[in-house]
């Protein structure tokens, strides 16, 4: 295999981390209840989402974990979870950045994810796979771990498609001769874009229906046929 062209610096990889787990505090501060998290439980969180899309990522490049190859990981996404909590009251008052803060954590495991795909020689079509596996891993492993829905495989507000869009922009840039570093920073502010508007105008997919619905439910004998 030839040598990377392209590495992700640490404080890049650690800025993303940290956001990713002032994130989870976010998310930590809204159960309430029986429901509700201690410290630990708020640190898990951070950890889950600041660190679980490189994971995922480097997983599926074929590398081992940047993520566990350095204390400060650990340290950032348990340090920024713990001060997210101890400030939620404040943030949760300015939704507007909450809103943000996603949309650029998304952004940048996204971007991280494409750039480092493609340094290691993976086809632009399983870069943007990898890239978006990226951005959204941290919240899938979130929603297991929470024993939630997957929010990525429900009606919302473009989430997964936000990623792809970002990573997609990034391998074209790429393949027209534009720096990998310069696209990578296009595709995260693509990306945030994309997802800020999504969910300040509420726009998503549109939802899944069954197609002739009451057909199938009658053949299956969900639905008693009443004969005259």
């Amino acid at each position: 295999m030839t040598e990377p062209l392209f590495i992700i610096p640490l404080w890049a990889d650690l800025l993303g981390v940290a956001l990713g787990g002032i994130q989870g505090a976010m998310f930590a501060s809204g159960f309430q209840g029986e429901r509700r998290l201690d410290w630990l439980g708020v640190a898990i969180i951070g950890i889950m989402i600041g660190m679980g899309g490189g994971l995922i990522r480097d997983l599926l490049i074929g590398q081992p974990p940047a993520t566990l190859q350095s204390d400060w990981y650990l340290i950032t996404a348990v340090g920024a979870a713990l001060f997210g909590m101890l400030l939620a009251g404040v943030f949760n008052r300015i939704n507007i950045l909450i809103v943000v803060l996603d949309a650029v954590v998304i952004g940048m495991f996204g971007a991280f994810g494409v750039s480092k795909a493609v340094a290691f020689g993976i086809p632009p079509i399983p870069a943007v796979f990898i890239g978006a596996c990226a951005a959204v891993g941290g919240g899938v492993l979130r929603d297991v771990l929470m024993g939630l829905p997957v929010a990525i495989m429900h009606v919302g507000s473009l989430y997964a498609v936000a990623a792809g869009v970002g990573c997609t922009a990034i391998m074209i840039m790429h393949a027209f001769g534009v720096g990998i570093t310069l696209a990578a920073v296009i595709g995260i502010v693509l990306t945030a874009i994309i997802r800020v508007l999504a969910v300040v105008y509420d726009l998503s997919l549109p939802e899944q229906r069954r197609l002739y619905r009451r057909k199938v439910a009658t053949e299956t004998g969900m639905i008693p046929i009443i004969k005259p």
